[in-house]
């Protein structure tokens, strides 16, 4: 055999020249932080599972927020626990409820953030299903109406953006006319469209205190066997007028972002979900990972894989690894 005349060990063996030639970056502009906000003053409470998550009151909200503009993060998307869960999520669609109250102080306090707003109910129903529920069955089109009318709680304490995360059919379309007719015709929406029905959002569902107490999502979710139905239900909410389409959860769903990105070429969202971020923790944390090198070459493979952005629970240590790197 000749002497090789393409070597690419060439351009690996120094890092000026890996820099160079590196074909993925992730950048901070990549990153959506998730931040739960709950009622009360003073309150951050670490979630167990998910080791430097926390729930905080409005007053801590802000604060946190403020280090994460200060990284150059820029958007946190939210959750929020109600003071009181009932069958219909009633706080979901209150002016006044824990997440109307966080977004205004955010949006006084640190404007320069951009919001976005989980919109489902499953924090908010005593049941913990995303919508409501008639003989142990969750109800499409009542559920929209909820949906509707929470989306529209949000857009008037001032969110810059609305992510409906329900898996309801129709509520997109239904959430863009509310908007419209609102006024808020440019208040962009960002769907969970090809959510799945997955294994890894136990630790998500402490925090949110959202676990169902009765049966599962599999009714509404997706199947995690099934890809060409991801592609319709991307299709379906960019006809209704998503601006930005998500998949979650991301690492075990890697082929469905590329499939997403190549089929439709629009801005896509991924969720590096709670599962994910707990697994890395804990395998870090004994000693068995290097954990900035693993959670790095995760949001890479995610970005790789077509991801635009990146929802993850690593967003501020990303951006300090990012920094110093």
């Amino acid at each position: 055999m000749g002497f090789p005349i393409d070597r690419p060990r060439r351009l690996r063996q120094r890092e000026v020249f890996r820099r160079m030639v590196r074909e993925t970056v992730v950048g901070v502009d990549d990153l959506i932080y998730p931040l739960f906000a709950v009622h009360g003053t003073g309150v951050a409470r670490e979630v167990a599972s998910m080791p430097g998550v926390f729930q905080y009151s409005v007053d801590r909200l802000v604060k946190e927020a403020a280090e994460v503009a200060a990284l150059g993060i820029p958007a946190v998307i939210l959750f929020g626990i109600p003071r009181v869960k009932d069958a219909a999520g009633s706080e979901a669609s209150d002016d006044d409820g824990i997440i109307p109250r966080a977004v205004r102080a955010l949006k006084d306090q640190v404007p320069d953030l951009a919001v976005i707003t989980d919109v489902c109910l499953c924090e908010y129903t005593d049941h913990g299903h995303c919508g409501l529920v008639k003989d142990g069955v969750v109800q499409n089109d009542p559920t929209v109406e909820r949906l509707v009318a929470e989306a529209l709680a949000h857009a008037r304490a001032g969110a810059d953006m609305v992510a409906p995360s329900d898996m309801m059919d129709g509520r997109v379309g239904a959430i863009r006319r509310a908007l419209d007719d609102a006024g808020f015709p440019d208040t962009p929406i960002m769907a969970y469209a090809a959510k799945y029905a997955s294994g890894f959002y136990g630790p998500f569902r402490d925090a949110a205190q959202s676990t169902p107490q009765f049966g599962d999502r599999r009714g509404y979710q997706m199947d995690p066997a099934n890809a060409d139905e991801a592609i319709r239900e991307v299709a379906l909410d960019l006809e209704e007028g998503a601006d930005i389409v998500m998949v979650k959860p991301a690492m075990p769903y890697l082929d469905i972002i590329r499939r997403v990105k190549d089929a439709f070429r629009r801005p896509l969202a991924a969720y590096q979900v709670s599962g994910e971020y707990a697994m890395l923790k804990a395998a870090a944390r004994a000693g068995w990972l290097d954990e900035p090198r693993v959670a790095m070459e995760s949001l890479t493979a995610i970005k790789r894989a077509g991801a635009d952005l990146i929802i993850t629970y690593y967003a501020k240590e990303a951006a300090g690894w990012l920094r110093r790197r």
